[in-house]
């Protein structure tokens, strides 16, 4: 997992939490990304740093490569040209295949931490299908403060709060959602809570990265 160097709490469920997974995963941290210049900045000047840490994982004997920052689909397909092996920056590449199983009334709807600075070059990295309902978190609310500002401590609860906060107004707004997508690979701790206050099937990194992890397993048996 190629990490965005930062300090803010990493809560169970969140992919930079070793014990979220149930195999081992290899942490590698990638520096000067930080969330501010990867989310808010367009993670400008910092593929090289990307394919560097990816290359030591690869030398370290790793068999798939994520990063914990869904808005590096930017990376997407130069960082899969210069690895060697599987390459997923982004939870936003399973939004097609989530549509393609929904009804064709229903609509899979993305959930980002920054609606602000989530562009159409994102999701068109991410193979994200045009027309795709995109909605984000209160602008400054407790979740997204303290991840974007990097800040050391973080109020759990009403960080769940404001995720259950959003996804309703999400819904709201779309009542043809048919699943929720998390952007944000800080966002699957409060799963079930969206879950429950939503009644809506929610995906995540997690979801992704246990799919292809079972794939490489599988592969290597």
């Amino acid at each position: 997992i190629l990490m965005l160097e930062a300090q803010f709490p990493r809560i169970l469920g969140d992919m930079g939490n070793a014990l979220t997974w149930g195999f081992p995963v290899h942490y590698k941290v990638v520096r000067g990304a930080s969330p501010d210049r990867v989310v808010r900045q367009g993670a400008i000047g910092l593929f090289d740093n990307f394919v560097t840490a990816g290359q030591e994982l690869v030398a370290d004997g790793v068999e798939l490569i994520t990063t914990n920052c869904g808005f590096l689909s930017l990376f997407q397909e130069d960082l899969a040209a210069a690895l060697d092996v599987p390459v997923a920056t982004s939870s936003m590449m399973q939004a097609a295949q989530i549509q393609a199983m929904l009804p064709p009334s229903k609509k899979v709807g993305i959930l980002t931490i920054s609606i602000e600075t989530l562009t159409q070059k994102h999701l068109s990295a991410a193979g994200v299908p045009d027309g795709t309902p995109i909605a984000g978190v209160a602008p400054n609310c407790e979740f997204q403060r303290v991840i974007l500002n990097n800040e050391l401590n973080l109020d759990v609860e009403q960080a769940e709060a404001d995720m259950v906060a959003a996804a309703k107004a999400f819904y709201a707004d779309y009542p043809d959602l048919g699943a929720l997508l998390f952007e944000c690979t800080n966002m699957p701790p409060y799963t079930a809570a969206v879950r429950a206050a939503t009644g809506l099937q929610v995906f995540s990194i997690v979801d992704f990265v246990n799919w292809l992890q079972g794939s490489a397993a599988a592969g290597s048996v």
